[in-house]
This record gives structure tokens, sequence and C-alpha cells, in this order.
């Protein structure tokens, strides 16, 4: 096929993706193939307008929430979701609220999750709402809001407006605020398709990590995959010993998930099963956690799946969207799935099939030294170099900016298990890299579908992980030497687990930036084509130290423009900045109120582009919190065609 042809096609086919109506654009590509913002008149580019919603996460008693919305635009509007959970609509020529809807949020409470990554839309024949905004909440809640005046709709749940996911997702005892809908349902013709995050390393019998899909009209079921293989006759049920699979929760569908409507596929990414760094109560593989599944979004039966880590204990979720896009080898357009993952590799597959585009391979990984565990001997590698780096970690690797928190850092390295990546949690305490954060985390992958180019950011700050027989809690943690780690209980092991970030008493990470990279991937040869630091320390480091382009930690993702252009936030940092595709210099950037801790999306009102990010900052990296809803656009009179 001619090359002229490919690019009329998939000009064509990205057509909608300028609509931006779902959460990561059209197939979750992170894509617009609106081309009005270009290298040429970046220097016009400016702030268009700002919305502030006014939810600074006051009020609440424990955890601090997270506004990682990505909004979705319909008729000239903005939906988004707050860190809170309120839905808003703005108008997206000017930020003027047009409604909010509050689903009140108790505050009182502890919530293992705290993210809010946006809202969903749909649009059909119905007497009550025809237009929809679905809202999922940090309670468990889904509820059903007229897109046109934000009111609950009366016919979805029980003419209530609203569903209650955890009421049914078994588990004993109180799981309100651990168990959440964080990212925003996907949508496919009348169904509503839901996962749920599900808080970690609580206990062996955690909720059920389902996926279910609800009518969009009624809000009643209409199936349910359960990522456990709970049934005796699933081919599945062989790879969890004993009866594990009755016993063990999680295994859950956190991140957003992406459809291929043509096909009648629906593709999840699942993640640990609980507790997640310990599996000596779940041996086996336990297939279909850590898992990308392709399920018939008629039925909720497997398609096809691929496992990506066999009995995780390193809390190695797949964590990103899938990423459906086309990749050409040669004259043919092969229809994949695209997954980054917290180990720091990308994977592409047939999505029809499952078959992998580039190879995957079988490797040898370390064994455990925990009494009760047993892991697999081997682990699957991605033939497309690494994202982030794999290898072991020693005393030469230690990094500090004065000689004692050098010291403190060479000292752990002498004294932790380190050998590389899947170097399994210890009882003497583990050096895990990638981190339990990654690698790649939520933010996943942008596809540049015509460059056939595939950018992702990625972290490279270990973490510390620790198992701790029950009985030694009580005089650790009175000796002192557990102060700053986190603790979790994994109810029904013999162990308790405490981990950290590996960071020095400066709050600076131990080991030789850069910390934060942004990385892009040729698609056509699976190349990494250039990676740099994402991030200077501006905002991270103490005030004596120099301001360094380290690269710094990151959460949230990129998008990529029709016009060569990558746009991310992202970084500890308050700036967003644009990228050139094909080198990645840097071209522009722009001070922010905080960091933007989410995803950029496009549209365009009356002919003008506008790029818009949620400035929201993130406690648990260390920035402030923040409420802004941004949107820039070229300068009145600087637009040129």
């Amino acid at each position: 096929m001619r090359a002229g042809v490919w690019v009329l096609m998939l000009m064509a086919g990205s057509a909608i993706a300028a609509e931006w109506n779902q959460y990561g654009g059209e197939g979750g590509q992170q894509y617009t193939s609106l081309d009005q913002i270009r290298a040429d008149n970046l220097q016009h580019l400016t702030p268009a307008w700002t919305y502030r919603s006014g939810d600074l996460n006051e009020g609440f008693t424990y955890k601090a929430h997270s506004f990682q919305a990505n909004p979705v635009f319909w008729e000239d509007k903005l939906f988004i979701s707050t860190s809170a959970n309120t839905a808003i609509a703005v108008d997206a020529a000017t930020g003027e609220q047009l409604w909010a809807f509050d689903p009140e949020l108790p505050r009182e409470i502890a919530y293992s999750e705290s993210a809010s990554r946006g809202v969903s839309l749909w649009h059909g024949a119905s007497s009550v709402c025809p237009d929809r905004v679905l809202l999922g909440t940090l309670t468990g809640m889904v509820y059903a809001l007229n897109a046109e005046t934000g009111q609950l709709c009366s016919d979805f749940g029980d003419q209530k407006g609203w569903v209650d996911l955890g009421a049914t997702a078994g588990a004993s005892g109180d799981w309100l605020g651990d168990y959440s809908v964080t990212s925003p349902p996907v949508v496919v013709g009348d169904q509503l398709i839901v996962g749920s995050a599900i808080g970690d390393n609580q206990a062996v019998e955690s909720p059920l990590g389902i996926v279910r899909a609800l009518d969009v009209r009624t809000g009643s079921t209409n199936w349910i995959w359960d990522p456990i293989p709970r049934a005796a006759n699933d081919p599945m049920r062989s790879e969890w010993a004993g009866n594990s699979a009755d016993i063990t929760g999680a295994a859950n569908v956190w991140a957003p998930m992406s459809v291929d409507e043509e096909l009648g596929l629906v593709y999840v990414s699942t993640s640990s099963p609980s507790p997640d760094f310990y599996g000596g109560e779940r041996l086996g593989d336990n297939r279909y956690a850590n898992s990308l599944v392709a399920l018939d979004v008629k039925t909720g039966t497997v398609a096809w799946h691929f496992q990506l880590i066999h009995h995780d204990v390193w809390d190695y979720d797949i964590p990103a969207q899938p990423t459906l896009t086309d990749i050409r080898r040669g004259d043919v357009s092969i229809p994949a799935v695209i997954i980054v993952t917290k180990t720091a590799m990308l994977y592409a597959f047939d999505r029809r099939t499952g078959m992998p585009l580039f190879d995957v391979e079988e490797r040898p990984v370390p064994v455990s030294d925990v009494p009760g565990e047993e892991l697999s001997r081997t682990q699957p590698f991605s033939s497309i170099p690494p994202l982030a780096s794999h290898a072991a970690l020693t005393e030469d690797d230690a990094f500090g900016v004065a000689f004692f928190d050098k010291r403190e850092c060479r000292n752990i390295l002498r004294e932790f298990r380190s050998e590389g990546i899947f170097t399994p949690p210890s009882l003497r305490g583990t050096v895990q890299s990638p981190g339990y954060a990654g690698g790649a985390n939520w933010g996943g992958v942008a596809v540049d579908p015509v460059r056939q180019i595939a950018i992702t950011n990625v972290n490279q700050i270990p973490g510390l992980v620790k198992l701790i027989p029950r009985d030694e809690l009580d005089d650790l943690r009175a000796s002192g030497e557990l102060e700053g780690w986190q603790i979790s209980r994994q109810t029904g092991t013999p162990y308790v687990m405490a981990r950290r970030i590996f960071l020095s008493s400066l709050g600076m990470p131990c080991t030789t930036p850069p910390w934060g990279k942004l990385v892009a991937v040729d698609l056509l040869g699976g190349e990494i084509l250039w990676d740099i630091p994402l991030g200077t320390i501006a905002d991270l480091a103490p005030a004596f130290v120099p301001n360094f382009k380290w690269g710094v930690p990151n959460i949230g993702g990129a998008m990529v423009t029709a016009s060569g252009l990558v746009v991310i936030g992202a970084a500890t940092e308050h700036l967003l900045r644009i990228f050139d595709i094909h080198s990645g210099e840097e071209l522009w950037s722009h001070r922010l109120p905080t960091s933007a801790n989410a995803t950029p999306m496009s549209y365009a009102v009356d002919g003008v582009q506008y790029i818009a990010i949620a400035v929201g900052g993130h406690e648990g990296l260390g920035t402030q919190a923040g409420d802004y809803l941004m949107a820039f656009k070229i300068g009145v009179g600087e637009i040129k065609k």
C-alpha cells in the first residue's frame, strides 16, 4: 500500500480523536489529530483560561485526594471529576462552570486510594437523560448524571440515580474507603464496564476484584468477570494451589480500560492478588492476575489473556490503560494493543489474538529465601529494551548531595538484598528496582499512529521492602527502626510488610539520577529512539541544592499531537512542557501553580485548538494540592495556516 494512502487512512481514523470523548482519547492513544499548535508558533502559546473548583482536599481527616482527571469533551463542554469526586461541566472556550454535582464523600474515614481520573459519557435513546455523565467514586458508587444539567438520572439504579458496587464485592468487615472506583468506566454501546481499586496489602481475604458490565440506562448488572478463577472448570484454576482461588481477593482492574467495538472486545489490565508482597497463601502463577486480558463485551468471557508477572510479590500491578492502535509490518497493518508496566517494559500484542508483536522471552529471576514462599523461576521479558534500568544496585550506586546522606544510602545498599529486577521481598530487606510505584504507572503510553512512535514517562527510583515476622513487629516499632516506613498488616499470612521509597534523610533519592525519564519507542523496529531526564529538582530538593536537570519522580501521562509535539506535566515540578517527538528536544514550558500530575488532552472550539490539563499537585509526591483546570491556546492573531 502506498505511503500516501496510509497517511489518509490514519488521519481519517483519528478524526474522532479530536473530540476526546473518552478517557485517553480514541483507543486510549492520548493522541490528537489537531495540528494548529505547532513548533513554529509555540512562542504564542499562552493560558486561555483557568478554572478553579474550590476542591483542595479540605476537611478530610486522613488522606488527601489527588486531582488526576483527564477531561472529556462534548458539544463545546469539558467534563471532569475533582479530587473528592465532584463532577463538573465547564464551557470549553471560557472555563465558566455550567454545573456541578457533589456526591458528598464522607470526610472522616480513611481512604486507601486517593485518585479521581475523570468521568465517562454516553449518548443514546432514553426518555430520561439521553446524554449521560457516568461518575465512579472513592466509596465504590457509580452515578448517572444528566450531561446538560448535572442532575441525577432517575431511571438508573432502582430509581435512585446511583449503584453501590461495594455492597456486592464480597469480603467480610468494613471496606468503606478501601473499595473504590478511581478510573472512569468504559462505555460500549449501552453498557458501562467498570472495575475497582482495592486497598493493597491488608489481608488474604479482600474484596473481589470483579469487572462488571452495567446497563447504562438502568444500572442493572449484565455480566460479571472475576480475575481470580473461582470455578473448578476454569482452565486457569490449576495456576492456584489448593483452595487459594476461593479465598484470595483483589487482582482487580483499577486502571482505565479500552474497547474495540468492531472486534467486540474490552481490554483490561489486572493487578496483584491479595496481599501484594507475600504469596505463600496463593502458590502458583496466579493467572489471570497481573495480566492483559481481552473480554467479550457481550458476555464477559475471556477471549485471550497474557500474564506479564507470574505470582506477583512486588506490587507490580499492570497499571496502565491498554492502548489500541495499528502497527505497520511492511504493507500490512496489524490491529495492536500496547501496554506499559511497572517493570518499565513495553509490550505489544495483536489485539485480535493476543499474539506478541515483539518477542516475549521467559528469563530466570532471583528466588525467594522467605519460608513459605515459592516464586516462579522465570518472568516474561519484552524484547523491546527496558525503559528504565533493570540492573542490580551496589554500594557504588549510592548517591547523596552531602557525605552523610550518601553514607546512609551506601549502608542500606550494603545490607539489603539487591539482585536487579524481580529481587523478591526478604526478611533482611530488599532493594526493589524498579520500585513498587514503577517504572511506568497509570499515565500509560501516548501513541502517534502516523509516525509509529510511542511515548511514555517512567520512574527510576527504587523502593525498600521488608517482611517482618508478626511477633517481631512491636519490638521493631518500639526501637524506632521502622520510623518513616509504611506498615501493612497482611492478615492471614505469617508476615507484616514494611516499605518506603529509597530516600535519604534529606528526602532525596539514594541512587544516581535520572530519577524520572521521558522515553520514545519506535513501534516499527521496537527500539528506543531517545530518552531524556524529565524535570529538574527545583520544586523537590532542599534550598541549598542547585537546580539540576536530574529528572524527577513523576505520575501522570503524555499527549502527542499530529504536529509532532509531546505535551506533558507529570513531574514533581510546577511546569507543563512540550517536546519534539522526533528528537526529544524541549521546545516550550510554562510555570504552573503546582505540579500537573494528570494527562493532557486537546479539543477545538470555533476552529481554535486548546490544550487542557488538570493541575492538582500530589501529596504523595510532596507537591501542594491544587484545584486548577487550565487551558492553553495560540494567542489571538498569531495563528498562521
